[in-house]
């Protein structure tokens, strides 16, 4: 059985519209030639790479343009991932097609719904979500200081018998996002949203969490001072992430140790080795480590 061609379908879609414009034939198979050949799709939405239909495509796009695109591949919204920006390299997304930017992401058995065009959402990440979701023991009281949209914490509340999660966040945007995906997966009683800027909110939290998560890019390193603060007296478990040269994780994981030593006080600390999460940038990779502190 010949299996459809979504790209082919692309092309003929688009090439109609091209063609009732009464754009000449070797102009119009130029632009087609230039048609993405990846996109991601979730939901209902269809996220276009961040140059599809951009440098000479930009006198011929339209809504009729967009329109060809919904209906070959078989969606309600278009959009398209934005300039790339910031020392790592981070984008924005742009709706072409449909105003409604709330989208549901549902993984692993987790639902995330987020506000497409104003917050971040890496599908790269999705093995990290699950082992976090993996890693908490019953009972267990976790801070996780850049909580986002519930990346991690989400997986841990509804994979894991975990007792409660202080999430920290200070963007409004993922904060309604957030307190959405608590109520849709069923887990809002045993999480606390702390609103602000988690160098004033996460002084409530001292010496109250078995493990933090540190999941701010391209380093947490700000928070060290505030997780090892969060950790119970005895001690417990903190997720660090980062960005490592993707040939070098060790040298970033002894960056971390020798930090996290150089705050003080009697403890002592174990480094498994980091993990790549994935490709973050070239020649750069998202790692986290996993460092057990112990006190007394």
């Amino acid at each position: 059985m010949h299996r459809e061609n979504p790209h082919r379908r692309l092309a003929d879609s688009v090439e109609k519209v091209l063609r009732e414009t009464g754009l000449g034939h070797e102009e119009c198979i130029a632009l087609l030639n230039r048609l993405p050949r990846k996109w991601e799709r979730f939901s209902n939405v269809v996220l276009l790479p961040n140059l599809a239909f951009q440098e000479e495509w930009d006198l011929h796009v339209s809504e009729e343009i967009w329109r060809a695109v919904a209906e070959a591949l078989k969606t309600e919204r278009v959009a398209r991932l934005g300039e790339i920006s910031g020392e790592m390299r981070e984008s924005s997304v742009e709706m072409l097609l449909g105003e409604d930017d709330w989208v549901v992401r549902r993984e692993s058995g987790v639902d995330y719904g987020y506000n497409l065009t104003q917050c971040m959402f890496s599908a790269g990440n999705v093995n990290e979500r699950r082992r976090m979701g993996e890693m908490v023991g019953v009972g267990e009281v976790v801070v996780d200081l850049y909580a986002g949209i519930g990346y991690y914490s989400l997986p841990m509340l509804v994979h894991s018998q975990v007792g409660h999660v202080h999430c920290c966040e200070w963007n409004p945007n993922a904060v309604r996002a957030l307190e959405s995906n608590l109520d849709i997966n069923g887990v809002a009683e045993r999480c606390t949203i702390h609103f602000g800027d988690n160098q004033a909110t996460a002084v409530n939290l001292e010496g109250v969490a078995d493990r933090v998560v540190l999941g701010l890019l391209p380093s947490s390193e700000g928070g060290y001072a505030l997780a090892m603060a969060a950790l119970r007296p005895a001690g417990g478990v903190l997720h660090v992430h980062g960005v490592a040269a993707a040939g070098n994780h060790a040298a970033w994981a002894a960056d971390v140790a020798g930090s996290l030593l150089e705050m003080g006080g009697k403890f002592s600390i174990h480094a498994a080795e980091p993990l790549r999460v994935k490709s973050y940038a070239p020649h750069w990779d998202h790692v986290v480590l996993d460092v057990t502190v112990s006190r007394g």
